[in-house]
């Protein structure tokens, strides 16, 4: 398990993270979000030991991380760092073997991420050949060589198809499957609410909200959606009753306590059949803009 007990990092003047603590269970996927400039890629290369913290510290197992540890973990910049003009397979083999794999096992090792990622047929080729998104591909498949212990993800489904969404999703579903602890950053909060087990929601530097994603749906606004047989347009009559929309037979209202929403249910019923009476679960763009005030 990698735990962060409050990160804060310095430019000069300027306070780019300030206390960020969360954990990162083992065999959980966490999400990483927040505007650009909210502290997360800085927060990763703390983690990764790339930069040193102004205060706080990062544990692994419960000790403090070590660089022995780290040269373990699967770390994926969101700037590419790999060689232009080098053939990709030749340098993930290299880097396996930076690793501790023999070169046949990295081969072997690397060649089927890259097949399962759709470059089977591209192994000779130099990375500067590739289009943004397969380079992306090629990145992916570097930070998941050599069985890492923790990965850690800036970004990593920048730029890429539908198709290969779904093929590294799998990929780290297999290393979560096998305890491997992953944290990854993406924009994409779709993707995030449906790959991860858990969220980190930062803003200005500091962690503005986290937990599970249900825990955090508890954050979002409260709604029920009505669907009736008539014109729901009644719902505006009712006292202490919300209402966000109407339309036609559908009514959307907020902020409904149990005795308002027995109130709104019984006064349907008694005007005739009712199609639906629900609460609608937020998504997380919602819950974001909430802690955030975006």
């Amino acid at each position: 398990m990698l735990e962060v007990q409050g990160l804060t990092r310095r430019f000069g003047e300027r306070l780019a993270v300030d206390g960020v603590s969360f954990t990162v269970p083992d065999g959980a996927t966490i999400g990483f979000v927040g505007a650009n400039g909210a502290g997360k890629t800085t927060t990763m290369r703390m983690i990764m030991g790339l930069l040193a913290p102004t205060a706080g510290s990062v544990l692994w197992d419960g000790h403090h991380a070590t660089d022995a540890n780290r040269r373990a973990f699967g770390y994926m910049p969101e700037e590419r760092g790999l060689y232009p003009k080098q053939p990709i397979l030749s340098q993930l083999v290299y880097l396996g073997e930076l690793r501790g794999m023999t070169p046949a096992q990295a081969r072997v090792e690397a060649t089927d991420m890259l097949t399962e990622l759709g470059l089977g047929e591209r192994l000779k080729d130099k990375l500067e050949k590739l289009s943004l998104g397969n380079q992306q591909r090629v990145q992916i498949a570097a930070a998941l060589l050599a069985s890492p212990t923790m990965l850690v993800l800036d970004e990593p489904f920048s730029g890429l198809d539908p198709m290969a969404v779904d093929a590294t999703s799998e990929l780290l579903r297999r290393r979560t499957g096998a305890g491997v602890p992953v944290l990854f950053s993406s924009h994409q909060l779709d993707l995030v609410e449906r790959l991860c087990d858990g969220l980190v929601i930062l803003s200005g530097g500091r962690v503005v909200a986290q937990g599970t994603r249900e825990q955090l749906i508890a954050l979002g606004p409260v709604r029920h959606r009505l669907v009736v047989a008539g014109d729901a347009g009644w719902v505006r009559d009712l006292a202490g009753v919300q209402v966000v929309d109407v339309d036609g037979n559908i009514a959307v209202l907020a902020d409904l306590a149990e005795d308002g929403t027995q109130a709104v249910l019984g006064e349907a019923m008694r005007r005739g059949p009712v199609h639906e009476f629900a609460p609608i679960r937020p998504s997380l763009s919602e819950i974001y803009r909430k802690v955030t005030d975006q």
